[in-house]
């Protein structure tokens, strides 16, 4: 049994695709998905699974477009894998590092070399980002206000799918995998 983690893109307790995390939670239990806990109200999931990534994620989308009438994007990851984003951050030991202004989108797949040449020659200074398999990670030490590296313009110029969480939820949703290995 493994530790997996989904992020889903565009769910929230405000916006336009409503779900309450007890109902998510609910939905998860049905499905099989152990031990699943959320952290925030966004659609960050942590359970434990024999299914593979693939799998989980169209298990779930499928059960959100019936029981809530929502098309939401699921990206799943391996316990492995979001302990692994911190060793693969190339902006962390940058000097002044401000974690309050880097963060991660997940995307669905890994983009093919067509999708990353479409953004490869982009340069919005001080803003940086770089791809590393199915992760784009953004640095702004100016802060997000202004910058153009959203997870929109990523969709768009890219055609990809993906959603993004700030350094401080992955720091805490790595927190949470690190204690369910414990168990």
């Amino acid at each position: 049994m493994g530790v997996m983690v989904t992020f889903l893109r565009g769910v929230n307790m405000a916006g336009h695709c409503t779900i309450r995390m007890t109902d998510l939670l609910a939905l998860y239990k049905r499905l099989g998905l152990k031990d699943a806990v959320t952290y925030i109200q966004s659609g960050n999931v942590i359970f434990t699974s024999d299914d593979d990534e693939k799998t989980i994620s169209a298990e779930i989308e499928n059960e959100i477009l019936k029981e809530f009438n929502y098309n939401v994007p699921v990206m799943t990851r391996t316990a492995g894998e979001i302990e692994n984003i911190s060793k693969l951050n190339p902006f962390l030991q940058e000097k002044d590092f401000d974690p309050a202004k880097s963060s991660v989108i997940f995307l669905f797949d890994e983009p093919d070399r067509d999708q990353a040449a479409k953004v490869a020659d982009i340069n919005y200074p001080p803003d940086r980002f770089k791809i590393i398999g199915r992760e784009i990670f953004i640095y702004c030490p100016n802060g997000f206000g202004r910058t153009k590296l959203y997870t929109n313009f990523f969709e768009n110029k890219m055609k990809v799918t993906g959603t993004a969480r700030n350094w401080k939820t992955i720091a805490a949703i790595t927190e949470i995998v690190s204690g369910f290995k414990l168990k």
